[in-house]
């Protein structure tokens, strides 16, 4: 069986695991107050060139995004997000479970529109009645987006503009970032971190066993964070494994070449797809590949590549993802091939 279903269906890289292995009988304090979290903090610091950044260390995907937003936001604040965005759709109400609604506008291939976002709050505040309304109290994005789509510089800089008018913090759900920067052209992990409030760089699905990397870089860290994080559940007792395994992907360039290879593996299923006369659903330069497939194909392609369901396109097809990760190799692409 050949598994294109998610980037997260292997272990973690071997650097990371040598790593893992390398320290696993030394002795440190827990919760993330130890040597190796502080070293992998210094790292991602001087890597996105911010000293003031503040990061903590998450378990994973879910508990970071209802652990940011639920710290962030007052009781009464909701959080604005696409229509097919990570915290409206696949989150499984993680969020409104802290007690804050997702605020949902229209999406363009997953992109939320500058000008619409700014038309909602402009519409917001014009109402009258807008106190009996939830606040408007953050805006949610991912780099890349669910659909593997990127923002462009510009895109950022207008949103970000935005949020700093009408003084919300922007949040980049960066659980696939390594992906997003190796397929762009116009951004740096540098440039995500000046454009928004808080925003993650994800591990779980790129090289690391489980985790992911918080940081707040405007000084607007909030209050009691550590007992916020455990609060919700996400607080390892052996955070040690997170500034190990952080420490280790940002060691000699490792997080993005990681992102390099498997956007380099999707360009190549890419072509041979178009190639081969299949149909795209949506063109996207990242990791993700969105095919139509046709029904009475599907059982027998299931038989041999694990795939990913996306959506019906119609009575006689369905989307499905193609998804490369770091540990996809030239003879798992070259199997798929085959079989298409």
């Amino acid at each position: 069986m050949l598994y294109f279903s998610c980037d997260y269906a292997e272990g973690c890289h071997p650097k990371v695991l040598e790593e893992l292995t390398k320290t696993n009988m030394v002795s440190t304090q827990g919760y993330g107050e130890d040597e190796f979290c502080d070293a992998a903090k210094a790292k991602i610091k001087e890597y996105i060139n911010c000293p003031e950044a503040d990061i903590y260390f998450l378990v994973g995907g879910t508990q970071t995004n209802q652990v940011v937003i639920a710290s962030m936001l007052s009781d009464y604040d909701g959080v604005i997000a696409a229509e097919t965005g990570h915290v409206a759709a696949h989150e499984a109400g993680a969020i409104e479970y802290s007690g804050h609604k997702v605020i949902t506008i229209p999406q363009h291939e997953g992109k939320i529109a500058p000008d619409e976002l700014k038309n909602y709050l402009q519409v917001f505040y014009a109402d009258a009645n807008h106190e009996h309304m939830v606040n408007p109290g953050m805006v949610y994005i991912s780099y890349p987006t669910e659909y593997g789509t990127l923002y462009t510089k510009q895109e950022l800089e207008a949103i970000s503009a935005i949020c700093n008018e009408y003084k919300i913090p922007l949040f980049i759900d960066g659980a696939r970032l390594a992906y997003g920067l190796a397929a762009a052209d116009d951004m740096t992990m540098a440039d995500i971190a000046k454009l928004s409030d808080v925003f993650y760089i994800g591990g779980t699905k790129v090289g690391a066993l489980f985790g992911e990397a918080v940081i707040f870089t405007k000084g607007n860290t909030p209050k009691h964070m550590i007992t916020q994080i455990k609060l919700h559940g996400a607080l390892l007792a052996k955070g040690r494994l997170l500034g190990v395994q952080f420490g280790a992907l940002f060691t000699d360039d490792l997080y993005m070449k990681m992102g390099k290879n498997a956007v380099d593996m999707a360009n190549i299923i890419k072509e041979d797809l178009l190639s081969k006369n299949y149909q795209l659903y949506m063109e996207n330069p990242t990791n993700q590949i969105f095919v139509i497939m046709e029904n009475s194909k599907l059982e027998a392609f299931g038989k041999e590549v694990a795939y990913g369901f996306w959506e019906k396109y119609d009575d006689n097809h369905t989307v499905i993802r193609i998804a490369t990760s770091w540990a996809t190799t030239k003879e798992d692409v070259n199997e798929l091939r085959k079989v298409l």
